[in-house]
């Protein structure tokens, strides 16, 4: 049997049952103007709108289309759109689950239809970056010869994950996350709409609120945790959803956290000072509250570099590395993965040795600076690299450390205002005690005090 069929006739039964189906199918946009977000592919003119057949010309563009994006913003349901707007077959396909064998039984399919019934189909296939290189070759001839049109959906850069001759054959959309905003007009719609709940409960803002932060952008689990406070409502004879009627049906506790708040300010404190104070569980507590509550991964993460620096410094150089590698895995993956990245780099700062000497150094730096002291630059350090510099003595008597055994000239480096001041501690917590060592070293060597001299 075509896989096709199974689909066919899942849409009749809810069809014919709508109010049996869940409220993510029911409350699916049946045209491009139902679509929550994306509106930077939805504009007049552009390409997806072209592609429905939408403008000057009616159908256009590539038989092939890429959406590329984080889970639960509508690549599905772009997809069932385009099919509905152009009146095609709609076959869906997982990569996870379909092999060659499902690929081509859903082509032949199609060129039966379309020589037959003169029915197009449209081939969804999700998670391509899935497939391997021979998978995805299979898919060529088909898209060559528009057998179909191929609407892929890949949560992975594609550039990295799909084989460049079918990608260039193809149309790219960049999704982008669903918004607060987004999925708060997508609820209220599915509240009063008569395909969602038409009127029968109402969503309190406490409970519109929570409910944003458990859907994490995922408009799928917007709509299923609706469905489940609006069943358990009903079910008690309530008109509302309140809070903890939406938290016993999915089981999540409101986390106490406002984004825009005191809360913000003060969980993301809490998680910095146990870092500094090495408690690791205490840490991971407050991360995981920031999680829950839908802080912004990349926030998170920008907090973490700067207690590598101000926290651990040099008792840790590699924690700084950490810190920065997590924030830019974070960028690239997103929630929910980006939740162990930003575990590993808690638990590897909140276990480090600390240091807070770099940022005490720069500071006591920045102070005389503002207070004034911020004296000429000693003429031997000045540039000599323009005409007249040897005039006037600019770089003379300058000695080069390379040219000197340990690389170290006994010179006068800073200025007279501020000759001999030390900024820079350094502990001796970790990797710092070496750098303390080497910084008595090296002072004593500038000074020339070991009495070698500038040949030191």
């Amino acid at each position: 049997m075509e896989p096709d069929l199974f689909t066919a006739a899942a849409e009749d039964r809810q069809e014919k049952d709508p109010a049996g189906s869940p409220l993510a199918v029911r409350m699916r946009p049946r045209t491009l103007d139902e679509v929550v977000g994306q509106q930077h592919l939805l504009k007049p003119g552009s390409p997806l709108r072209r592609l429905v057949g939408e403008g000057n010309g009616g159908p256009a563009g590539p038989s092939s289309v890429f959406l590329w994006g984080p889970p639960g913003i509508g690549k599905t349901t772009l997809a069932y759109v385009v099919s509905q707007a152009t009146n095609k077959r709609f076959v869906e396909l997982s990569a996870i689950t379909a092999g060659v064998k499902e690929v081509r039984a859903v082509i032949d399919g199609a060129r039966r239809a379309s020589g037959g019934f003169g029915k197009e189909t449209v081939l969804f296939l999700d998670e391509i970056h899935r497939f391997s290189k021979a998978q995805q070759d299979s898919l060529l001839p088909a898209v060559e010869n528009r057998w179909v049109t191929l609407i892929a959906a890949t949560t992975e850069n594609p550039y990295f994950s799909v084989i460049s001759p079918l990608l260039s054959r193809s149309l790219l959309l960049t999704l982008e996350p669903l918004t607060d905003d987004d999925l708060r007009g997508l609820l209220r719609r599915a509240l009063t709409d008569p395909r969602g709940l038409d009127g029968a409960v109402t969503l309190p803002e406490d409970t519109e609120a929570h409910l944003l932060r458990i859907a994490g952008g995922d408009a799928r689990r917007a709509l299923t945790a609706l469905e489940a406070g609006a069943g358990s409502a009903l079910a008690k004879g309530e008109k509302e959803i309140t809070l903890r009627t939406l938290e016993e049906s999915v089981d999540r506790a409101a986390v106490k956290y406002d984004r825009d708040g005191d809360q913000h300010y003060d969980v993301a404190s809490a998680l910095i000072k146990s870092i500094r104070g090495s408690d690791v569980d205490a840490a991971l507590h407050y991360l995981a509250r920031m999680i829950e509550a839908g802080e912004d991964p990349r926030f998170i993460a920008r907090r973490l570099m700067i207690s590598a620096s101000e926290d651990i410094g040099l008792a840790d150089p590699s924690a700084l590395q950490t810190a920065v590698a997590a924030a830019q895995a974070v960028a690239l993956i997103g929630f929910p993965e980006a939740r162990i990245t930003l575990s590993q780099a808690t638990i590897a700062l909140a276990l480090a040795p600390k240091s807070n000497a770099a940022y005490l150094a720069i500071d006591a730096a920045l102070a005389d600076v503002r207070a004034g002291n911020a004296g000429a630059v000693p003429p031997h350090l000045r540039d000599s690299h323009y005409q007249g510099a040897q005039k006037l003595g600019h770089g003379q008597g300058y000695q080069y450390p390379h040219d000197l055994p340990g690389g170290i000239a006994a010179q006068q480096y800073a200025p007279d205002e501020v000759q001999g001041k030390r900024y820079y501690s350094p502990t001796r917590h970790g990797a710092e005690a070496r750098y303390a060592e080497v910084a008595e070293r090296v002072r004593a060597r500038l000074r020339g005090a070991d009495g070698e001299g500038a040949g030191a």
